[in-house]
Parts: C-alpha cells; sequence; structure tokens
C-alpha cells in the first residue's frame, strides 16, 4: 500500500494511548480489578472525579439455545444421539442451535466469531448480549469478571454495534454525536466536556470531513456514505469509553479497504485494555491477522477457541492442514461448512474437528478460566455484584434524556422534508379545494346540506392526513428507538411524552391553516367565536387522529401492517359520525362503538357550534321538509345542544385513551426474554 494510503488509514485510528493493566494475572484468572483512576477528555475537559470503569472478562458456559417446542428439561444434557432436530409426539419439532457452548474473552482481547452459514455465530452473539431471544429457549450462564448478569446489568457496562446502522437520517453527524453524548456518557459531566469529547472523536474516526452532513434517508435525503455510517456506530461507542463491546458483522457491506480500517478501530480499541467481541463473514488475510484470539463455530458447537495463530497448528493436528499462501480464514469456514451433496462427509469433518477441540489444550484452558471464578461469598465477589447491580442501564437522569430526546425529535421535525414541506403544501392545497368546492354558501335548504357536509370534511381530512402523517413517520422510527432503548440509552415514557410534545405544534398549527383558510371561504357562521370554536374542535379532533395513528403504529409490527389495518378501524368510526348514518339509527349491537368514535363527538360539537342560534333559514314555502332554524337541522342529524361540552370533554378524553393504549403497546415491544 502507498505511504498516502497508509498515512490515510492511520488517521482513521483513535490516537495512541497507554494500555491499560490487565485485570487478569499471568494465570488468566478473572478476578476484578477496580481501579480510582481518572479519565481525561481533551486538554481542557479533564473527567476529574469520575472514576475510569474496571476492566471486564466476559464469560458463557454451557450455552444451549432451543426453537420450537419444548426438547427435554433444558439443562443442555438432552438425548446426545438425536442429532439437533426431535421430533415430539405431537408432530412438533424442536431445533437445537447452540450446545454446550463455553467460552471467555479478557481485556485487551479482540475475539473474532467466524464459520459457515447457519453455524450459530448470530445467535451465540444474540445470546451474550440477551437480544432478540423471544422466540428461543436459552440455557446457560454469562458472567462478568465472574458474576452472573442480567440485561440491565449488560446494558449499564457494554456498547454493540450492529450490523445495520438505523440512524435519524435528517440529522448530521455531529448532532447525532452530541444527542449520543447528552444520553451516553457519566451524569455528572458537564455540557463543555461532552463536546469536546465528541469533537475528539470527530478526529479520531476521520469524520471531520462529513461532520456538518445530513446522515441520509435511502433513496430521500442524500447523505455519509456506508464506510462513514460504519464509523459512526463506533464513534457512538467510543464516546462512553465503556469496557465491553460487541460487533455484529462490522465489515458487512464495505470494500476490504474500509473493512480493514474497521477492524484496526476495533483492535486499537482492544489494545487499550477494552474487551472486543465481533462477528465476522470470511474476513481478508489482513483483517485475520488483526485478530487476538478466535471462536469457530459449526452445527453449534465451538471448533475452535483460542489463540488466532494457533488455529492453523491446530487444524493440521485435526488433518485437515492450510495450503500455503491460502488465506487460513477462508480455508477454516469451508472446512467447517457442510456442502451440499456431500452432508455426510462434511459431518465427519466437522464432528472430529469439534471432539478434537473438546479434548485440546485450549478447550481445558478455557475451562480452567470458568473454574477460577470468584467465591460467592468473597468480599470481591460481593464488591463487584453490588457494583453490577446498583447500576441503572441509563447513563443520563430522566430529565436530562427528556431534554435530549426533545431536542432531536424537533430538529428532526423542522429537517424532515416529508413533515414540514410537503404537509404544508397538502393542507393549503386542500383547504382551497374545499373551499372553492364549496364557496359561497347560503342560509338555505341547498346550503345547509352543503354545510354539514363540509363540516363533516373537516372531520375526514382531520383524520386521513393526520393518521397516515403518524404512521409513515413513527413506524419508521420505531426500529430507531427500540435499539437505543435496549442500548440504555432512554425510557420508553422518555421517548413516548418527547416524541408528543415535539409534534404537538404541528397538530396545532395545520389544523388552524387549514380551518382558517377555507372557513369563510365556504360561509360558516361569520361570528367571530364561532370561528374560534371551530377552530378548537378542529385541532382537538386532529389529535384524536395523531392518537388513534400512534395506537396503530404500536401496536402494528411494520408501516405496511399500520397502513392496512388503519383503514378497518377508521371506516366504522366514520359511519358512527352522524353524517352517513343518523345518530339515532345505530343498531345497538354497535353502540359502543360509536362511543370511541371521534366522528360523532366532533360532528356534533361543529354542528351545534354552526346551528345553535340561527333563527332563519330561507325555505320554498311551498316545501314542508325543509329546516327553517338552526335548532330544527340538529333536531334532524339528532343532535342535542346540551351535548356540546360532554362533546369537547370526551374528545379530550379520546386524546388521552389512545395515547394510553399507544404507550402500553409501545411499552411491550421492549420487553425482553431474561
Amino acid at each position: 500500500m502507498s505511504d498516502a494510503g497508509e498515512e490515510e488509514r492511520q488517521a482513521l485510528l483513535p490516537r495512541k494511548e497507554k494500555p491499560s493493566k490487565s485485570s487478569y494475572s499471568a494465570t488468566g484468572s478473572i478476578n476484578p480489578v477496580f481501579t480510582s483512576s481518572t479519565e481525561k477528555v481533551g486538554r481542557s475537559g479533564s473527567l476529574s472525579g469520575i472514576p475510569k470503569p474496571e476492566p471486564i472478562t466476559y464469560s458463557w458456559k454451557n450455552v444451549n439455545v432451543w426453537i420450537g417446542s419444548e426438547n427435554g428439561n433444558g439443562n443442555g444434557n438432552e438425548d446426545p444421539e438425536s442429532g439437533c432436530c426431535k421430533r415430539r409426539k405431537n408432530g412438533a419439532v424442536s431445533k437445537q442451535i447452540l450446545k454446550n457452548v463455553s467460552g471467555v474473552v479478557r481485556p485487551g482481547e479482540l475475539l473474532a466469531i467466524m464459520g459457515a452459514s447457519g453455524a450459530g455465530k448470530t445467535t451465540l452473539l444474540n445470546m451474550l448480549t440477551f437480544r432478540n431471544t423471544g422466540k428461543l429457549r436459552v440455557s446457560g450462564e454469562r458472567a462478568i469478571n465472574g458474576v452472573p448478569v442480567t440485561p440491565d446489568m449488560l446494558t449499564s457496562v457494554s456498547g454493540y454495534v450492529q450490523q445495520e446502522d438505523l440512524f435519524i437520517g435528517t440529522l448530521t453527524v455531529r448532532e447525532h454525536l452530541v444527542f449520543q453524548a447528552l444520553v451516553k456518557m457519566h451524569r455528572h459531566l458537564t455540557y463543555k466536556q461532552r463536546m469536546i469529547r465528541v469533537e475528539e472523536v470527530i478526529q479520531e474516526l476521520g469524520l471531520t470531513k462529513c461532520a456538518d452532513t445530513l446522515i441520509g434517508i435511502p433513496g430521500r435525503i442524500k447523505g455519509i456514505s456506508g464506510g462513514e455510517m460504519k464509523r459512526l456506530s463506533f464513534a457512538s461507542e467510543v464516546l462512553t469509553d465503556c469496557q465491553l463491546v460487541f460487533a455484529d458483522e462490522p465489515t458487512s457491506g464495505l470494500d476490504s479497504y474500509m473493512a480493514q480500517n474497521v477492524v484496526e478501530v476495533l483492535k486499537e480499541m482492544a489494545s487499550k485494555g477494552k474487551t472486543i467481541v465481533c462477528t465476522i463473514h470470511q474476513p481478508a488475510s489482513e483483517i485475520y491477522a488483526l485478530f487476538d484470539r478466535l471462536l469457530l463455530m459449526s452445527e453449534g458447537r465451538t471448533a475452535y477457541l483460542g489463540d488466532a495463530k494457533n488455529a492453523v497448528d491446530f487444524f493440521r493436528g485435526c488433518g485437515n492442514p492450510c495450503p500455503v499462501n491460502f488465506n487460513p480464514a477462508d480455508f477454516f469456514i469451508q472446512t467447517l461448512a457442510i456442502q451440499p451433496g456431500s452432508e455426510e462427509e462434511c459431518q465427519k469433518i466437522v464432528s472430529n474437528v469439534c471432539d478434537t477441540y473438546d479434548k485440546s489444550s485450549e478447550a481445558q484452558e478455557v475451562q480452567t478460566l470458568l473454574e477460577e471464578r470468584i467465591h460467592s461469598q468473597s468480599v470481591e465477589f460481593l464488591k463487584m455484584q453490588a457494583s453490577l447491580q446498583s447500576r441503572s442501564p441509563y447513563k443520563a437522569s430522566w430529565w436530562a434524556q427528556f431534554r435530549a430526546v426533545l431536542w432531536r425529535s424537533w430538529i428532526s421535525i423542522l429537517k424532515e422534508p416529508m413533515v414540514l414541506r410537503v404537509r404544508v403544501i397538502q393542507t393549503v392545497i386542500i383547504s382551497l379545494l374545499l373551499g372553492v368546492i364549496f364557496l359561497g354558501q347560503e342560509l338555505n335548504q341547498e346550503g345547509v346540506m352543503n354545510i354539514n357536509g363540509a363540516l363533516f370534511l373537516f372531520l375526514t381530512n382531520m383524520t386521513f392526513q393526520n393518521v397516515f402523517s403518524v404512521i409513515n413517520v413513527f413506524c419508521q422510527e420505531l426500529p430507531i428507538f427500540l435499539r437505543e432503548h435496549f442500548n440504555g440509552m432512554y425510557r420508553t415514557d422518555v421517548y413516548f411524552l418527547a416524541k408528543t410534545l415535539a409534534e404537538l405544534p404541528l397538530y396545532i398549527i395545520f389544523p388552524l391553516i387549514f380551518t382558517a383558510i377555507c372557513y369563510y371561504m365556504v360561509g360558516f357562521n361569520s361570528s367571530w367565536d364561532r370561528f374560534l370554536i371551530t377552530c378548537a374542535i378542529v385541532v382537538l379532533v386532529a389529535n384524536v387522529a395523531c392518537s388513534f395513528g400512534y395506537m396503530v403504529s404500536c401496536i402494528s409490527s411494520s408501516t405496511t401492517m399500520a397502513l392496512s389495518i388503519a383503514p378497518p378501524f377508521i371506516i366504522p368510526f366514520m359511519l358512527f359520525g352522524g353524517f352517513f348514518l343518523n345518530k339515532g339509527s345505530v343498531p345497538v349491537y354497535f353502540v359502543w362503538l360509536k362511543y370511541l368514535s371521534w366522528f360523532m363527538y366532533g360532528n356534533e360539537a361543529l354542528a351545534i357550534n354552526q346551528w345553535d342560534g340561527v333563527e332563519n333559514i330561507e325555505c320554498n314555502v311551498s316545501n314542508a321538509t325543509c329546516p327553517r332554524t338552526g335548532a330544527v337541522v340538529l333536531e334532524t342529524l339528532n343532535f342535542e345542544k346540551d351535548n356540546f361540552a360532554m362533546d369537547i370533554i370526551l374528545l379530550v378524553v379520546l386524546i388521552f385513551a389512545y395515547r394510553l393504549v399507544a404507550y402500553g403497546a409501545l411499552l411491550s415491544k421492549t420487553f425482553r426474554k431474561r
């Protein structure tokens, strides 16, 4: 590689620091080490008084994973001769994905998990991080420095760089990192210290040129490149200096040069005493040379766990020598893969390798490390256990989380063209169109019908415009929310409340614009107070529709599903609004449904506001069916003037009721299987 290329690659790496002392002894003990040293951020941003996190040894023992029906007692000792699948008497099939997998990774090590497709490496990483385990049955133990951990305990001390990069695309790189700093860094740090750290990380990971560039949304907003997105993912974790980092396929989708840059970042992080675990698929030989430890998986079993440089010798001892000038990573994966048409032969090779490893010195070393645990009654164990259990997965206080999420939500709304520009144009055009169609209505028999129709169109427009606007935007952010929530960045109630408040001005301004444009064009009641009341009712209806959109979005698993189930719910509510079906004609078995309809309350309130006090409607003398007063119009619609206040109250109740259901549904998505 040229000198210029080497200099560019070095510029992308974090600045060298003196590696911290390892937390394990020369014998490999995993006893914890507590340090009171302090960490510095920049020349003027010293983090005085903030203790440096203790190094972490992460271990897992006898991890078994099944998918499907119950299979035995779940202790990992089920019938070893039955294979990976066992058919139960009821016909259900249970598949064992991981089989008694044990391992350990220590501070200062970069552990790479490799294997062919279906080997179980992704499932193992999910087990180590307590993620995506909803449909799986898991047994085994996971521990930090010998102390068994829970998902919240692990979240409080670790970072996770996932394979898929999920960002708010309307933020710039710097804005994203500022938000990360506000919610992930130690709560005792000042704002100035956080911003100094943000600028340092931008420089360390080579993001200076794109710092003020929008991250981008594929197909909508042009943003940063794939390599820059991956480095941004690492920057988010480097900010907090967490001692345990997981990375899922960090080189996926990158060219060879950028893939090497990313792994060199991981290597540099490990050299500073951090514990790094990553899955990786067929790395180049240059990348393979950077690994400290290697974990090879095949058919759910451990084929090798030890020093990466000794793996070739191990396979040679198994009768599978690696050819000269052949990439060891490619050789290992090919050797352990189950090739179509040669299943039986490949199974024998895999079994031989796995059985050889189980009897090898590498496996014995891992077992020795796992057995050298802290005694459960020792002072060190109790101290570490208390330290982990006392840590909240959230680094920032509730109020700090709320301010940060509210700030991000607001600036993302201001920069989102679909939210502002498109909706402004949509609101103005529809309002003008409605005003032109119903232009200059008079108080006669035809005018009564037209005015009632225009009032109902106010309701339908506010409903469909806001429901589908919420679904299209909110559903797209749900995966980002879930990832950030599981990373311990903010609480569910913080996100929901901040998101609601950030969008509230939109659901006030747009209904007011809509009403102001067409109200007097149509010829509604010209009294100024009636106009203001109409504006208030339309705003309430818009917010009920927004709440309903939140509910549908939180209940649904995807945008497509939400868009599919929303109309079947809206149409019955619309039918019970008193326009297509008289309020007094609703079948008794559907009466309960009309009380959930904002159309009914909104239509009745708008009609009362429009017709109450109208004493003269022009009618043909010979036309006996023409309503001659506003009271007759209300009577014809089966609306009662005394219900006006209750209609307003119930619209407010529906706003909170639908949002409460939405919050409950959103909260249910955050429950993780322990």
